[in-house]
């Protein structure tokens, strides 16, 4: 396979009718010709034995399917997903039956609870051994169940293109999500005409792109006249690519920002109308304006835990108006007063229509006393952190790493302090350059999502912001990263511990530390030249700023091993069963 990405594919346009058959092939070919004509020109995948006909046709392919060889089916999913997330197009995966399909059931469950446009193809032992026990069978259709948009079962080669096509408009629209197609390895063998359908018909499934524009007349007519309004906005946005409308909407009215962690981007973190995330970790001003708001704005989020604390204490004060394209979120976790069902793209294109210019005109004088409430907040309560001439701090790392790249660069993450640190004093600048692991929390998925997002992009700044306990979980995926020649690189943020699990036994167990600390960590930058890629270390603060300028700015693959104070804890912080307005600020 084609180990440059710097080398395009060929593209569908230019040849492919020099490969599109006339008469009865393989499913394996079938499957094969219908990503070509979904557009899919990368897959990232682990071969094995019930998928080898489709690896068959595959090599036949090479320069119109590119395909990207993990070293775990884990990270061919984080793969996938990094490569959705940074592009918004649907992430396709493939991978064998049995131990390949249950190594990615958690990639698959990450994209689950954080809306990404997967479709993932397994193996699946033949038809007539299916409940036999054997060699290398599961159920993976029951497995994955709870956790896809939908998944299917292809049982004749000639359903498969009509499967793909209704996989990739399921994964793609709606709520976005991760969908299965569990393929029979007898499937991929017998033949049948490639006969590609023009459209999806699928008539219990019609997800709503307007909202009903008498909702849209009573939450503009109620934004009107609030006092102390707020836009809470999330991952949605970036879903829709609503991220103009949005800073139109907040600019006509004057209303503060603040996004969640998935987010993060979809308004600029620089905007004076931005108060920065909110939440567990976010901001005070930011946790305050939406405990004391008589208005919430939700466009594309969904009032999940980590965002409003105990739901009995959250915002009391408020009516909610909540965008939604998925109906079941609406009201699920928190009470709609008025609900907008449909795209935020669109749905704030309805609501900019129905704007009315006199509320644009008072909104400065209406939220004058609201925007000096929330000004003396920020100076009662200032992110702030003390800085140190004898080891690296962690928001420092952040910093430095803002200031070198301009807040430009796409970076990934995986769950705990480092992604809350850099949530709070990184400033993505737009939509797509955060990439993170929000509803599942999963570490090891922020190396192989960066270097999917480098596979899309190999022309940018891609940075894998990583802990070392979660470095260690998917670091076999060096050896991919070096093999595609890719450009990425790792910043491990070295505590020697498992940060954020340590800092919730400090404060909550009494500082029983319980099988926290890694007492031994490999050498990374020795691990690094293992794999045939650069390794730098940092350990105290004058050393950092050259390591990263050198790291960021060296060809290839190269791992920074930046060794941070050990027992630093994130503030502000909402303990467990409290509410937002009981925030520990240090």
């Amino acid at each position: 396979m084609e180990a440059n990405l710097n080398s395009s594919a060929t593209t569908v346009q230019e040849d492919y009718a020099a490969h599109t058959p006339r008469d009865v092939v393989r499913g394996a070919r079938i499957l094969c010709e219908a990503l070509l004509h979904e557009g899919v020109d990368t897959i990232f995948g682990y071969p094995g034995g019930a998928v080898l006909p489709i690896y068959d046709e595959l090599a036949k392919m090479r320069g119109h399917l590119r395909h990207i060889l993990a070293r775990h089916e884990q990270g061919a999913v984080h793969m996938a997903e990094g490569y959705a997330k940074a592009t918004g197009k649907v992430g396709v995966v493939l991978v064998t039956s049995g131990p390949g399909a249950t190594n990615a059931v958690t990639g698959i469950a990450n994209a689950y609870m954080d809306s990404t446009p997967l479709v993932v193809f397994t193996g699946q032992v033949p038809r007539k051994l299916i409940g036999s026990d054997a060699f290398q069978e599961i159920d993976t259709v029951g497995i994955t169940m709870p956790c896809t948009k939908y998944n299917y079962l292809a049982r004749n080669a000639c359903d498969l293109a009509e499967i793909v096509k209704e996989a990739f408009y399921i994964a793609g629209t709606g709520r976005p999500g991760p969908v299965l197609v569990d393929i029979p390895k007898d499937v991929a063998n017998e033949k049948a005409p490639f006969i590609y359908p023009e459209r999806v018909r699928l008539p219990g499934y019609r997800p709503s792109v307007l909202a009903d524009p008498g909702q849209v007349q009573r939450a503009m007519a109620k934004i009107g006249t609030a006092k102390r309004p707020i836009l809470y906005v999330g991952g949605g946005v970036i879903h829709s690519g609503g991220t103009d409308e949005l800073v139109e909407l907040a600019e006509r009215l004057g209303l503060p920002v603040t996004p969640t962690l998935m987010g993060l981007g979809c308004f600029p973190s620089g905007h004076p109308l931005s108060l920065g995330m909110l939440g567990m970790h976010g901001s005070y001003w930011a946790n305050m304006a939406i405990s004391e708001s008589d208005l919430i704005i939700a466009i594309g989020a969904r009032f999940d835990d980590r965002v409003t604390g105990a739901v009995d204490k959250f915002a009391r004060q408020a009516e909610i108006i909540q965008v939604d394209i998925d109906p079941s979120s609406i009201g699920k976790n928190v009470r709609a007063h008025i609900a907008l069902v449909g795209d935020a793209k669109s749905v704030m294109r309805q609501m900019l229509e129905a704007l009315p210019e006199e509320a644009c005109r008072d909104s400065s004088v209406r939220l004058a006393a609201w925007w000096d409430q929330i000004e003396a907040w920020k100076v009662h309560a200032p992110l702030t952190y003390e800085n140190s001439d004898q080891v690296i701090k962690p928001q420092f790392l952040c910093q430095e790493l803002y200031r070198l790249t301009q807040g430009n660069a796409i970076i990934a993450t995986d769950v705990g302090q480092h992604q809350m640190w850099l949530a709070q004093y990184y400033g993505f600048k737009g939509p797509r350059q955060s990439i993170t692991s929000g509803g599942l929390g999963t570490m090891g998925f922020g190396f192989p999502a960066a270097l999917g997002a480098q596979v899309a992009f190999p022309n940018r700044q891609v940075i894998a912001f990583v802990g070392d306990g979660g470095f260690q979980m998917t670091a076999q995926e060096l050896a991919t990263a070096v093999q595609y020649k890719t450009n990425i690189k790792i910043v491990v943020m070295n505590n020697n511990y498992l940060g954020m699990v340590r800092q919730w036994q400090e404060l909550f167990y009494d500082h029983a530390y319980s099988a926290v600390a890694m007492e031994w960590l490999p050498n990374f930058v020795k691990l690094a030249e293992a794999y045939g890629a650069v390794g730098l270390r940092a350990t105290r603060p004058e050393e950092l700023q050259g390591v990263l300028e050198r790291g960021l700015s060296t060809p290839g693959v190269v791992v920074m091993d930046i060794v941070v104070a050990l027992e630093e804890n994130v503030y502000p912080m909402i303990p467990p069963g409290a509410g937002l307005k009981e925030m520990v600020l240090r």
